[in-house]
């Protein structure tokens, strides 16, 4: 288990390039492309694969928590940091200097629905603000088990109906809103768009889901045949138990991997080679794609589990981040 702590707080503290299949291809299957990965990418690969991953011998929820929910600083300077709250659920902006207020992102963190904190993700949101020169919103959506499904769904509704009327300095109508988030986080960015659209609520321009959990039954092929460096496959029925409780693993709004995606804005999915959730990302593609959405899925070679979260950055997390604020700037309302 310490194994796991220390290799999150690794990877959440040459030419490189991630295989891109855009929406004009008739499958989501990564593009066959030769790339080549970082040495610094290979080298760190490397000692992860040194380690044990976590949930291969137990299941320590306390020491997960411990370790996604301490609070690291950003590590680039000039950022402002302001603590706010939406009803109950503590939240924070990230501004980084030059970002415009009125570009709102809500940033859903990781942490298997059952740990992780926004405070974690203070340095991969200041990265992204000053990349796409937008403030972030880092909700703390309510965890499971103690507030199963669809609790921390509707906290994540509820931030981004709250940030299309209220910004960094106070209310006032945001210029365009997005929502991102990683792993558990990239499961709800999924799920919050297709809630806002069932309820017919404020959608944002784009959607961001990183390495993201899509279906429940546990049914994708890279469960079994990706040696994932960070976590083990045998940790999936236990974070689902706890989250789902007795919830049908089928639900859109589990799993959206079964959902519909009419009406629902573009989407730019990333995900590493190395994951076990990666065929998760792959078929949530090619099911939003097979309902006339916008997709551009991005599988990264040589890359592991929410490898933009790397302190310092990797070369391939740079790049990754600039691909997400380009999707950003794409996405904005022309002058």
């Amino acid at each position: 288990m310490n194994h796991f702590v220390n290799a999150l707080l690794l990877v959440f503290s040459v030419t490189v390039g991630a295989d891109v299949v855009d929406d004009k291809r008739p499958s989501a299957e990564p593009a066959v492309k030769p790339r080549s990965v970082s040495q610094e990418s290979v080298a760190y690969l490397q000692k992860l694969r040194k380690r044990t991953p976590f949930g291969s011998t137990d299941f320590d929820l306390e020491q997960l928590r411990r370790g996604m929910g301490s609070r690291r600083d950003p590590t680039i300077k000039d950022v402002k940091l302001i603590r706010s709250k939406i009803g109950e659920i503590s939240c924070e902006w990230v501004l980084a200097a030059d970002a415009d207020p009125d570009v709102r992102l809500v940033y859903l963190h990781g942490g298997g629905f059952v740990s992780g904190s926004g405070g974690y993700y203070l340095p991969l949101a200041a990265h992204i603000s000053a990349a796409a020169k937008c403030a972030v919103l880092l909700p703390d959506y309510r965890l499971a088990p103690e507030h199963p499904f669809p609790a921390g769904l509707n906290d994540c509704v509820a931030a981004h109906q709250w940030v299309v009327s209220n910004g960094p300095s106070g209310p006032g109508r945001a210029v365009a809103t997005f929502i991102a988030g990683d792993s558990a986080g990239g499961s709800l960015t999924l799920t919050t768009l297709l809630a806002l659209r069932d309820r017919r609520l404020s959608l944002p321009a784009g959607g961001i889901p990183l390495s993201p959990t899509t279906d429940w039954t546990l049914a994708s092929e890279s469960l079994k045949t990706v040696a994932d460096p960070i976590i083990s496959a045998r940790t999936m029925p236990i974070f689902r138990d706890l989250y789902l409780g007795k919830t049908d693993r089928r639900n859109p709004l589990a799993s959206p991997v079964f959902g519909d995606y009419r009406g629902i804005p573009p989407l730019l999915i990333q995900v590493g080679e190395h994951e076990m959730l990666r065929d998760d990302s792959i078929r949530v593609a090619d099911k939003a794609r097979s309902d006339g959405i916008e997709v551009k899925l991005e599988v990264w070679e040589g890359m592991f589990h929410v490898f933009q979260s790397h302190e310092p950055l990797l070369p391939e997390a740079r790049q990754s981040i600039e691909h997400i604020a380009k999707f950003i700037r794409s996405r904005l309302p022309k002058p």
